[in-house]
Order: C-alpha cells, then sequence, then structure tokens
C-alpha cells in the first residue's frame, strides 16, 4: 500500500536536539495497567506533573488478589508497578515497596507495597491519599489515579452466553468474549475524569488489551469524558502478540472496541514498529523503531518518548 492511502508516517529516531522541552507544559494522559502503563509513564517522567497514569484497578491475581480476598478494596498491583517504574533515586523507601516476601506461610510472594498501599487506605479517606502519600514519599512527579476508588471486577460474557467473573478467568478463555463489563458499575475517579478534559494527548496502550487497557474505558463516566475531550487520542501497539484471547484479534478489532466504549470517538494515531496494512485508511499510522535493544517484545523508553514528541510536534 503506498503512504496516500494508509497515511502512514515512517521516522526516524529524533536527535537530542528535537525533543520538546517539558517547561512547554502538553498535558499528557496514558491508560492502561501493569507493565505497559508503567513504562509509558517512566518514558514520559521529563513532563513531571504534566503526566497522568490513569490505572486499572480490576485485577484479582497474585498478591494483589490475595489482599483482595481477604481484606476486599481495589486492586494495587498495577499501580505499585507504576510507581515502581517511576522511581528515579533509588533510597531505602524506594527498597521497601519493591520488597517481595519468600519462603513459606502466609506472607510468600507478596509485595510489601501492595501491602504497604492496602494499609494506607485502611488508614486514609480515599485511596487516591493512599498513592499520593506513598508519591510524596518517593519522589514520583506524575500523578497515578486509580480508574475507579470503588471494588470492583472484570467480567466477560463468552460466544455461548456464559458470564465470567475475574480478570484471571478472563485472560484464560479460549475465545475472544462478545462482551466485557466492570462489576458493579463502579464511578470513575473525578480526578481522572477531569485529567481527560484537560488533556492535550491521551495514549491507550501498550499493554494487555482486554484486561488493562479496556477496563477503565468500560467506566461511564470515563466513556463521555474520551468522547468529549479535545486531545488528540493514540493507540500503542504490542511489539508481540499477546496470549490468551486478546492474541486472537487483530489491530482492527482492537481499535473498534476502544471506540465503542469511547462513545464512537476515533482514535487518530496509531504507534506501531511495522507498516499495519490491514486497517482503515483512515488512521495516521506513526511507524518508527519501539523495541529494546535487550528485548524485542518490550518497548524501549525513550523511543517511546521519541514517538510521543514526534506526534505532540505534529498538533
Amino acid at each position: 500500500m503506498t503512504s496516500d492511502s494508509t497515511r502512514a508516517i515512517t521516522v526516524d529516531p529524533l536527535t537530542p536536539t528535537d525533543t520538546i522541552p517539558a517547561d512547554t507544559g502538553p498535558r499528557i494522559v496514558a491508560i492502561g495497567g501493569g507493565h505497559g502503563l508503567g513504562r509509558m509513564l517512566s518514558a514520559l517522567s521529563d513532563f513531571g506533573d504534566k503526566v497522568t497514569g490513569i490505572v486499572t484497578t480490576t485485577d484479582n491475581g497474585g498478591s494483589t488478589g490475595r489482599i483482595r480476598a481477604c481484606q476486599g478494596g481495589i486492586a494495587w498491583g498495577d499501580t505499585r508497578n507504576c510507581i515502581n517504574q517511576l522511581i528515579t533515586e533509588p533510597s531505602v523507601g524506594s527498597m521497601i515497596f519493591e520488597y517481595r516476601f519468600k519462603g513459606n506461610g502466609e506472607l510468600d510472594g507478596h509485595n510489601l507495597g501492595n501491602l504497604m498501599l492496602k494499609a494506607l487506605d485502611n488508614l486514609s479517606i480515599r485511596p487516591l491519599e493512599a498513592i499520593n502519600l506513598i508519591r510524596d514519599m518517593l519522589k514520583v512527579q506524575p500523578h497515578i489515579l486509580p480508574m475507579s476508588e470503588h471494588p470492583a471486577d472484570l467480567s466477560a460474557m463468552t460466544p455461548s452466553g456464559e458470564i465470567i467473573c475475574g480478570e484471571t478467568s478472563v485472560d484464560e478463555l479460549e475465545d475472544v468474549p462478545l462482551r466485557l463489563y466492570v462489576e458493579p458499575a463502579v464511578p470513575a475517579t473525578k480526578e481522572a475524569v477531569q485529567a481527560i478534559a484537560q488533556a492535550d494527548l491521551i495514549l491507550l496502550g501498550p499493554g494487555s488489551f482486554l484486561t488493562s487497557i479496556m477496563p477503565p474505558l468500560l467506566l461511564k463516566e470515563i466513556e463521555l469524558a474520551l468522547k468529549r475531550c479535545r486531545a488528540k487520542i493514540v493507540f500503542v501497539m504490542n511489539l508481540d502478540k499477546e496470549k490468551g484471547p486478546a492474541g486472537k484479534m487483530t489491530l482492527a478489532d482492537m481499535l473498534r472496541w476502544c471506540e465503542r466504549s469511547m462513545g464512537g470517538r476515533p482514535i487518530d494515531v496509531i504507534v506501531t514498529d511495522r507498516q499495519q496494512e490491514a486497517i482503515d485508511a483512515k488512521y495516521q499510522q506513526l511507524i518508527m523503531p519501539l523495541a529494546s535493544n535487550n528485548h524485542q517484545w518490550r518497548h524501549d523508553r525513550e523511543k517511546l518518548r521519541q514517538a510521543v514528541d514526534r506526534i505532540l510536534q505534529a498538533r
């Protein structure tokens, strides 16, 4: 396909003099969870408090799932992961926050950061206050917002009409679900809605599509905020095919799911490391090298930053 029909833009990495200085003030919102969102926020850390991460809070696996099973509340694991990747000054505090217990007994496998966030949540009026206390302690500038401060789970309707509950169960499905739900229908965090309304750029991904990127979009207030926002909306592709049902989805499927969950608001740009032929020509493709030199499936932080700089320059 020619560039006339695909609107693809292939660019080389930026030189250091091309980067946009952080003090110019674009407001950037990144939506997702786990390792993908943490990687993106880390790539954008030079923008400081102009960056906001909206984090999925429906995880029910691992240490997070065990804490939720006995204590209730939102899932803390993805938030902890994002904070970990934003720590720029190693300290005793950061070592404590990142510590994971090993051995026998109840504490085996638990991450101390998850326990700290849960303890602060129990002591605070709002979960967001717990996050901000940890951010202040670890000198993390970007804002980290839970998609909701109310506990909820991700559910899916299978092609046979069965309802499956829990992120881990969704990841284990054989086929792509017909629909996803957040149950109960909790309200979005008001600061997350406000951040979307004020954003100049909104980034979806990278990360697990069904269980990291989609859950925030399923909240009604976030759907409406994305539908009405003035920001450019960008979908950042993964570098490798996912395992589980999301691995059976095409890029066109993912774009359609996102747009349906944003009230029909179209995605403006797709960031990819290779030409995507099987999508509508209305989508602009920003084609750049994105992979880490050490792991071809992992996004390089500096290359992600360069991609964002290019999009901001084109506003």
